[in-house]
């Protein structure tokens, strides 16, 4: 049985309109009391300074206090959803210059429909010269909470900068430690199998051309370690041996598709970058299937950047949101892809089943 305080820490964790509810809950106190101060400085204005007993005309204006700021609280909403959200991905000034019109617009409706709300329920609200304060008020309480929301989404956003660049530098050194084995362990074997294939009796030369290329993919490995950037064709020979040596294992089960056009094929990309996509197409999509699948890769160029997706008939995920993090290939070459060209690995499901795994650069 879940106690009352988990019930409660449940609720503090949903989100309400992309609003976390404990922050709705702390918007909604901050108001309650800047309508309390309103109510307060009324009464005293009023002449009704008596605090010992709670009389009618006290009663009130605290209803018309805190319906004046209920409808600020709501109303603020849209404004919030408008600037935080809908125009998240644009650029701070004009999202700041936003204000210019929406402020205006929020102080004329809130005044009026608090004006249509009381009329109806017969409460007073002010007149004349008076009504200049809830043009004020508004004004003023509007620039004080998005002034302080900017502040908070600065903040935070800050925040996650800081995370991810420790993320990366993490990654950085893990990557360097790792270079520095990788430099050793493919060119011992490499060194290995050169000598194992050199034992190999004639009869016996499909063998010899198995080792050959899986020396050859030591060998690739040995200068990836050492290169930023090679050919889109050295990367795709490197790839095409390694997936010669799946189709042995596999033999009629993996059929293998590639489009890549030949004006593409001098670019230059981070080496081993298509590798794990590939691998993990086949160990996680297919080996798995008695009747086997099919990888595909596929390479175009748009809008100055290359455009790579595999593909794979495999038995696909339930879910994409946690690839990322499961498996070093795929996690890695997010990491690689974020520091060196702030760009990711996206999922989406094949048809009619598998997983298409695609990025750019």
């Amino acid at each position: 049985m879940k106690s009352e305080g988990s019930h409660s820490n449940n609720l503090f964790n949903k989100s309400l309109g992309g609003i976390p509810v404990k922050n709705i809950l702390w918007i909604f106190c901050i108001y309650m009391l800047f309508a309390f101060i309103y109510h307060t400085t009324l009464v005293i204005n009023s002449g009704n300074a008596d605090f010992s007993g709670f009389n009618w005309i006290r009663k009130q204006i605290l209803l018309e206090s805190i319906i004046s700021y209920l409808i600020m609280m709501v109303f603020t909403y849209p404004i919030w959803w408008l600037v935080f959200r809908r125009m998240k991905k644009v650029r701070l000034n004009w999202r700041l210059a936003s204000h210019i019109i929406l402020l205006p617009l929020f102080v004329i409706i809130c005044q009026q429909v608090q004006y249509f709300i009381k009329e109806s329920l017969d409460l007073f609200h002010l007149y004349g010269v008076a009504s200049v304060w809830d043009i004020y008020i508004p004004g003023l309480l509007y620039l004080l909470q998005f002034g302080i929301f900017h502040a908070y989404e600065h903040y935070t956003e800050s925040r996650e900068k800081e995370r991810r660049a420790a993320a990366l530098r993490e990654a950085a050194l893990k990557s360097e430690l790792a270079a520095i084995k990788a430099q050793l362990n493919p060119h011992f074997l490499y060194n290995v199998f050169n000598t194992i294939s050199a034992t190999v009796p004639p009869e016996l030369e499909h063998t010899r051309e198995l080792i050959a290329k899986l020396s050859d993919l030591f060998r690739y490995q040995l200068r990836a370690s050492k290169t930023e950037l090679v050919s889109l064709r050295e990367e795709l020979d490197f790839v095409q041996k390694y997936l010669e040596l799946e189709k042995a294992r596999f033999k009629e089960r993996l059929s293998v598709h590639i489009e890549v056009p030949e004006a593409l094929m001098e670019k230059e990309i981070p080496p081993m970058i298509l590798q794990p996509l590939v691998e993990n197409s086949i160990k996680h999509g297919l080996s798995s299937l008695i009747e086997g699948g099919e990888v595909s890769l596929i390479v175009t160029e748009k809008d100055g950047r290359i455009h790579f997706e595999v593909a794979d008939t495999g038995v696909g995920v339930r879910s994409t949101e946690n690839l990322i993090g499961n498996g070093i290939g795929l996690t890695n070459t997010q990491l690689r892809l974020e520091k060196g060209f702030n760009s990711g690995l996206s999922f989406k499901r094949n048809y009619p089943r598998g997983l298409k795994v695609a990025f750019s650069i």
